[in-house]
């Protein structure tokens, strides 16, 4: 096994470049993966409500998760937000559950960020996509498909 040493690099002075390339790297970053900005318990229907910058949220019920399951009322309602919003924590009883792990335990949840995931990746334009749509309506268009009916 090959051992790493880690480098130290705390003794670089912050200048304005440097600066501007850690705000750089740091809005990069941030356009990948789940930051939540608020968590919610509702008692009501034991469940955490975690939102987002754009005003929506996602209610999870803590029953699908073995680790929040165990928690009572008062542990639940002390949860934050924890891993640059990626994680609901309860640092003082060692709890840190990630979102996508909460999301992946509803099977309407995955299914439906499946559904997301295609559309998203669907809509994508690329030189090959471009190139096959230009040679299908040198063609006619796309194929007709045998026994659907089209109305004008």
């Amino acid at each position: 096994m090959k051992t790493v040493v880690a480098k130290i690099r705390d003794d670089e002075a912050v200048t304005p470049a440097v600066l501007q390339r850690a705000v750089a790297l740091g809005q990069k970053r941030k356009g990948g993966g789940i930051h939540a900005q608020s968590l919610r318990y509702l008692p009501e229907i034991r469940a955490l409500m975690v939102g987002f910058a754009d005003r929506s949220a996602i209610v999870l019920p803590v029953e699908n998760e073995p680790e929040l399951a165990a928690l009572g009322d008062d542990d639940l309602k002390r949860m934050e937000l924890g891993f640059a919003g990626s994680a609901v924590c309860l640092d003082d009883r060692d709890v840190h559950v990630s979102i996508a792990g909460l999301v992946g335990t509803s099977d309407s949840l995955r299914s439906m960020a499946k559904t997301v995931a295609a559309s998203i990746v669907g809509s994508v334009k690329s030189t090959a996509k471009s190139a096959a749509s230009r040679e299908n309506g040198k063609k006619g268009g796309r194929p007709k498909v045998a026994g659907l009916a089209h109305s004008t």
